[in-house]
């Protein structure tokens, strides 16, 4: 061990820390299998330097016997318990369908009480929700992009609590109002999207922090990976949940002080809304095609438009129609004791961030155009490019035969 310099042994100190950091960063990202895997194979390298350094066998069988002990006591450290469920509510936005319907009915199930809102009181799923739920859960009717009505609905659930706080706020409401290139979708989509899963939001939470800061209690937001990634074809979507994203990430450290955990659930692709709806695609597709001007529309091509509606209808028929995993992450954000500050929902997703982590930005990138929209056609001036520049190629090549015939 003298015989190595002091370089060796920062090299070495970096290796450890590095090694370190990745087997928790791995660990950390849902992966099934696969983080157990990376880790060890991790802690082969880091031993394999530490023989290569040639440390004591006696500090090595140390090492690696701490390691081992680590391990299992990680291992059989029982699940944390939730906290009890009695006596704390918690307001759910845009329960008409989907994540925040069967989160209503799971929390009430639970023994919570719902304050459940939606567009439509008089609409399926509310009626639903009043058939299937218990006395305790609260319907009320809130579009969250209207200010009186968000108002409203806290007169009516300060009302109901008294001198209570409020639990838990889940910010489930959204809506994903575009599909196709940036260049080809609505200024209207831009600002609708971030009218309502960015101004909606932001309005809920900034109208309810008082009653979560009474009781140190917990946001739980509902938002999605195009926040954080660059999906094609979903700019105005991502758009508004990237600035989602970074609002409740804010919220995060400036509510710290205050005791109330704040957590973002990010769900794989699932069937929710009106993603499975024929006629919703048929209705914005035609939309997009009388809003387009001739000029724009000749260079993509309605061929190209159209490929694009079919893949989204493709994409959405083929969505996990099994919402239990966000379910259980709103149920784990709200009673853990110790909430985590990101919860990556279904299938997938933990692969997703893996690999937009670690990997190279061009096979990230890659990866993302092959997992969601596999777009085989070209815009139609790219075509006619193309077209040109083969026949010119060949035109080319035939006059270069030419030549070398008459030379010849």
């Amino acid at each position: 061990m003298d015989d190595y310099t002091l370089p060796f042994w920062i090299y070495l100190g970096v290796l450890t820390v590095f090694v370190g950091g990745a087997m928790k960063k791995i660990l950390a990202s849902h992966l099934s299998t696969a983080p157990t895997v990376v880790a060890w194979l991790g802690a082969t390298v880091l031993v394999e330097r530490l023989w290569a350094f040639c440390l004591p066998a006696v500090l090595l069988l140390a090492l690696l016997c701490l390691a081992c002990c680590l391990y299992s006591t990680a291992r059989t450290v029982p699940p944390p318990t939730t906290l009890p469920v009695h006596g704390k509510a918690v307001f759910i936005t845009g329960c008409d369908s989907g994540f925040g319907k069967a989160a209503a009915k799971r929390l009430d199930a639970l023994g919570l009480e719902v304050f459940a809102t939606v567009l439509d009181l008089s609409g399926d799923g509310a009626k639903e929700l009043q058939r299937t739920c218990s006395p305790r859960l609260t319907l009320l009717q809130v579009d969250i992009t209207q200010p009186q009505q968000v108002q409203q609905a806290l007169l009516d659930t300060k009302a109901k609590l008294g001198l209570r706080g409020l639990w838990g706020l889940v910010n489930n409401a959204g809506v994903c109002v575009n599909f196709g290139d940036a260049e080809l979708s609505l200024m209207s989509n831009f600002r609708g999207c971030m009218e309502v899963n960015f101004f909606g939001t932001l309005s809920v939470t900034k109208s309810f922090l008082p009653l979560l800061r009474q009781t140190r209690g917990r946001l739980v937001t509902i938002s999605s990976p195009a926040g954080d990634q660059p999906f094609p074809c979903l700019a105005a979507y991502g758009a508004s949940k990237a600035a989602l994203n970074l609002f409740i990430n804010t919220l995060r450290h400036e509510l710290e002080p205050w005791g109330v955990g704040v957590s973002t659930i990010l769900p794989s692709s699932y069937k929710t809304g009106q993603s499975s709806n024929h006629t919703y695609w048929e209705q914005q597709h035609k939309q997009l095609l009388q809003s387009l001007s001739p000029g724009l529309l000749e260079e993509y091509g309605e061929d190209y438009v159209n490929e694009t509606k079919e893949l989204f209808q493709s994409h959405a028929q083929h969505a996990n129609p099994d919402l239990s995993p966000v379910i259980d992450a709103i149920e784990q954000a709200l009673l853990s004791p110790r909430p985590r500050a990101r919860y990556l929902a279904g299938p997938g997703v933990g692969l997703m961030y893996f690999i937009h982590s670690y990997c190279p930005f061009s096979l990230s990138n890659r990866f993302l155009q092959r997992l969601f929209v596999k777009k085989k056609l070209m815009p139609r001036a790219l075509r006619k490019q193309s077209s040109f520049e083969l026949s010119l190629g060949l035109h080319n090549n035939n006059n270069n035969n030419n030549n070398n015939d008459k030379e010849n």
